[in-house]
């Protein structure tokens, strides 16, 4: 069985920055993407970051140059520094995993696995 467990999650003002954890258990780490989605209600999820087992990285156009993703195969850990927050980062975000390889890393659809999530607010 895998379980995500994401931590870090927590409220700061504009310019802020937050470090989320997404810790993995169970026989999963080595995979071929993890990533971390956001929702806000009402919406969908979004794609906002992925790291495939190569450490090569995809990011939302919203988020490039603020966000960076991480992760510790010794500590079986995923990371999502947040750095320059801005209020409409405000979502609860996601860890997921994936043991395919996909061509749409930031794709929901792609992923098998989920965390329960964390919530990050940013106030202007």
């Amino acid at each position: 069985q895998v379980q995500l467990v994401e931590s870090g999650g927590g409220s700061v003002q504009a310019g802020g920055s937050l470090r989320l954890s997404c810790a993995v258990f169970g026989h999963l780490y080595s995979t071929d993407y993890m990533a971390w989605f956001r929702q806000v209600p009402g919406k969908e999820r979004e794609g906002v970051a992925a790291i495939d087992n190569d450490g090569r990285t995809s990011y939302a156009d919203s988020v490039k140059g603020r966000f960076t993703i991480s992760k510790d195969s010794a500590k079986g850990t995923l990371y999502l520094q947040m750095n320059s927050l801005k209020p409409e980062d405000t979502a609860m975000y996601y860890c997921a995993a994936s043991p395919y390889f996909t061509r749409a890393p930031l794709d929901t659809t792609e992923y098998h696995y989920w965390g329960r999530g964390t919530q990050v607010t940013v106030s202007s």
